[in-house]
């Protein structure tokens, strides 16, 4: 699997943790920037990383901002991402199992190394239950529909 990591200066900290649980698990990553700390806008990085995985050049994608959530409001108004803030394990197992979202963002200045590796990796290794959450991710995709034709 092809996994997209982008992230402003809040996230750079976290940035080779995220690489770390990445390729741990076996897969290839493709780094969209920032690569420093010097103050930069998170709506261009997830940006870069909705396009990819809409142009079909990456399968998922990992976004970190300082808090995670910025970035996940940039994200989610693509057309076809479903991105999820995540804070913990569990959150990140549900949103690939239930929302089967492909994207989850994760806050620099709020998680540490550890459960980061420990929620990426939940995360890519997860996959969509389908079922009853099958019907609610295809009202979302209605819902998506309207919203943006």
């Amino acid at each position: 699997m092809k996994i997209g990591i982008g992230c402003d200066h809040g996230g750079v900290v976290l940035k080779g943790a995220v690489i770390e649980a990445i390729t741990e698990v076996g897969h290839d990553y493709y780094d969209y920037g920032t690569f420093g700390q010097e103050s930069v806008d998170y709506p261009d990085y997830a940006e870069k990383v909705c396009k990819a995985i809409i142009n079909g050049e990456i399968n998922k994608g990992i976004l970190i901002c300082g808090t995670g959530i910025g970035i996940s409001i940039a994200a989610n108004k693509f057309k076809g991402i479903r991105c999820a803030h995540v804070t913990d394990e569990f959150q990140a197992q549900m949103s690939a199992e239930h929302n089967d979202a492909n994207m989850i963002a994760l806050g620099g200045r709020v998680s540490d190394e550890i459960s980061t590796k420990a929620m990426v990796k939940r995360f890519l290794e997860t996959e969509f239950a389908g079922g009853r959450h099958k019907n609610r991710v295809d009202k979302i995709l209605r819902i998506e529909e309207k919203n943006f034709n």
